[in-house]
């Protein structure tokens, strides 16, 4: 059954999160249209409605009660977020003090991200979350703002629940030992709340939705080096591999620094269309390249550089690949992206800074290196090991049943190439049972492994996809033709 039609996969979980954050800090009102409802993001609304934040949805143009957001998620997900939007009554930075513990669920990103925010501004917050999430490392984000002044206390001295006393920041210049889209936002986040000096230098650059919307709210943010949106736009319009490479070696081969300048009040009345999410559409991309007869138009996708790992890697492979419709919004490159099935997969080497560009790309990346003609290889992945579950453990050890040659490192893996032929034959009469540990992209990558060998497997627990792509199986479903 091959994959056919036009799929707009649901919205960019990270630029979501941050579309509330941000706009509950402006002053003014914010549109968010194309938001992505799940339940990562529905713990960052719920979380700034306890800080004060005025957030009204609507669906089909009806007001939806807040009191108890997660019955959003009993509407069918591909209505909500066509037929959705947020608006936002921003407070100008002027937040309260919660009432109660603040529960992010599973969601990291909220925990870093609102952790410099209520560092910023908040005399007393405790945060906590899940079971996965209560052990995830939070000591990353605890050393830079004890620095500019907040004290931070931490089970165990790293993980949640946290407890933040916050106010009356200063400045800060810090060098992060490691690219962190979620420690570097921490900073500017919290820096936001002072007028001295702060500034984040990291190895190299990391994901900046953070940096494109606080100058989208129009925050004065310096950025060395920056990159060069219409560039890039030509490169993906034309298709010109050695301009794209050329600009991502320019960009990607150096240290990133990010300072905020004076002016840092965000001014709100502005509307923000969230684009799909480059990682949802992962699973697509790599179920059209492997199953065959596929092709896909992948609609509004985000095709910002610092997320385009995977535009690297399938360019590498010489994957059939074309882009269509590019453009900016609100700050964002985005465009179309068609897919077409590609045999003769040539094996990647994924490693250095290509990693922070796809690090949550890298499990379903694992079956485009499993049906590649080769040996390919990660390395420098170790961040995979504290994502929602140890995952570079959980794709080796769910790989190894299918009869696959996989050497399992610290930091990454290395696997050699396959034909779906041995691996039916590996496989025949056999009882697949895929480990999950409630890890979304985990499972969803098994599940499209089970199209492309069209075959069924028993979960652990393909539940879990729900906190960021609760639609995925009926996208699945409705691409697939018999």
């Amino acid at each position: 059954m091959p994959l056919k039609g036009e799929i707009r996969v649901p919205s960019d979980k990270s630029i979501s999160h941050r579309s509330i954050m941000l706009s509950s800090l402006a002053k003014g009102k914010t549109k968010i249209k194309k938001f992505l409802f799940s339940e990562d993001t529905l713990h960052t609304i719920l979380a700034f409605l306890r800080l004060g934040s005025n957030i009204k949805i609507f669906h089909r143009n009806k007001k939806i009660s807040v009191k108890d957001v997660f019955s959003l998620l009993k509407i069918n997900p591909i209505s909500l977020e066509e037929e959705s939007y947020i608006v936002v009554e921003g407070l100008d930075k002027n937040l309260k003090e919660p009432d109660d513990v603040l529960y992010l669920g599973n969601s990291g990103t909220t925990t870093r991200l609102l952790s410099g925010i209520l560092a910023g501004k908040i005399n007393y917050a405790v945060l906590t979350g899940d079971d996965s999430l209560r052990n995830r490392p939070m000591e990353r984000v605890k050393i830079p703002l004890e620095k500019m002044g907040a004290k931070i206390f931490l089970r165990q001295n790293r993980l949640l629940p946290m407890t933040i006393l916050g106010g009356n920041l200063k400045g800060i210049s810090y060098k992060s030992k490691i690219a962190s889209a979620q420690v570097k936002s921490c900073i500017l986040l919290a820096g936001l709340f002072t007028q001295d000096k702060v500034e984040v230098i990291e190895p190299t650059k990391s994901r900046d939705h953070t940096e494109r919307l606080l100058r989208f709210f129009e925050v004065d943010i310096e950025e060395n080096p920056k990159i060069e949106d219409e560039k890039f736009i030509e490169a993906y319009k034309n298709r010109d591999i050695n301009l794209y490479f050329s600009l991502i070696n320019k960009i990607f081969s150096k240290e990133n620094k990010v300072a905020l300048k004076e002016d840092r009040e965000l001014k709100g009345n502005k509307e923000i269309f969230i684009p799909a999410d480059i990682s949802s559409a992962a699973f697509f991309i790599v179920g059209a390249l492997l199953i065959e007869n596929s092709e896909i138009l992948l609609k509004d996708l985000l095709l910002n550089p610092t997320r385009s790992g995977i535009i690297d890697v399938l360019l590498k492979m010489e994957a059939n690949i074309s882009f269509e419709n590019v453009r900016i919004l609100n700050g964002e490159i985005v465009g179309d992206l068609r897919v077409k099935y590609t045999p003769n997969l040539k094996p990647i080497k994924i490693e250095g800074s290509l990693i922070p560009r796809l690090i949550d790309e890298i499990p379903i990346l694992s079956l485009l290196m499993l049906f590649a003609n080769g040996k390919s290889i990660v390395k420098d992945a170790k961040e995979l090991r504290v994502k929602e579950s140890d995952r570079i453990s959980l794709i080796c050890s769910n790989l190894s049943q299918f009869g696959v040659n996989i050497e399992e490192f610290e930091d990454g893996f290395e696997i050699e190439g396959i034909s779906k032929e041995k691996i039916l034959k590996n496989i025949e009469n056999k009882n697949i049972f895929i480990k999950t540990f409630l890890d979304h992209r985990i499972a969803m990558t098994f599940k499209i492994l089970e199209k492309v060998l069209n075959k069924k497997f028993n979960f652990e627990n393909e539940e879990c996809i729900k906190t960021s792509f609760p639609s995925f199986n009926i996208y699945l479903d409705k691409h697939l033709e018999d």
